[in-house]
């Protein structure tokens, strides 16, 4: 009996991560689609404003601390540890998207978008795993972090 109960948590754990990054993922690949479709984005393959790459750059980092405050919220224990793991591994991605576009034109946008990414893949996660330690706490309400002191409502 005891020697199940690791094997348990390991999977929790995977299965945290991995919902997370889904979580994040999908939304990202679900918004590009309908940006692309609604006409908000030029056709795949066409280049982009720096202005929508900023709005690109955006709900990417809103979409990672969601998938980062997922992961924390489904793991055992250590939410912000768990939720680094997706966020080191968003990292590496990001370092492979900045060297695979870096000298490939125009339609793979400027400089800055891949290196912003690179740059803010850790502290969304740290901030989404951070969320989530709150909200394990009792100390996140239903809009948003509660004033010190304050009590959360409820059972």
């Amino acid at each position: 009996m005891t020697e199940a109960r690791p094997s348990h948590h390991v999977l929790r754990r995977i299965r945290a991560v991995l919902a997370g990054m889904l979580v994040a993922i999908i939304l990202s690949i679900a918004t590009d689609a309908i940006l692309h479709s609604t006409g908000v984005f030029p056709p795949v393959g066409q280049p982009m404003s720096d202005a929508l790459f900023v709005l690109a750059t955006v709900y990417r980092q809103v979409f990672g601390v969601t998938g980062a405050y997922v992961t924390g919220r489904l793991a055992p224990d250590r939410p912000v540890l768990h939720a680094l793991v997706p966020g080191f591994l968003g990292f590496l991605a990001c370092i492979a998207g900045v060297v695979a576009t870096w000298n490939r034109g125009p339609e793979f946008g400027p400089r800055w978008y891949p290196l912003a990414l690179v740059v803010l893949a850790i502290p969304c996660a740290w901030a989404g795993g951070k969320l989530a330690e709150l909200s394990r706490a009792g100390h996140v309400g239903a809009v948003g972090i509660l004033p010190e002191g304050a009590e959360p409502e409820g059972p």
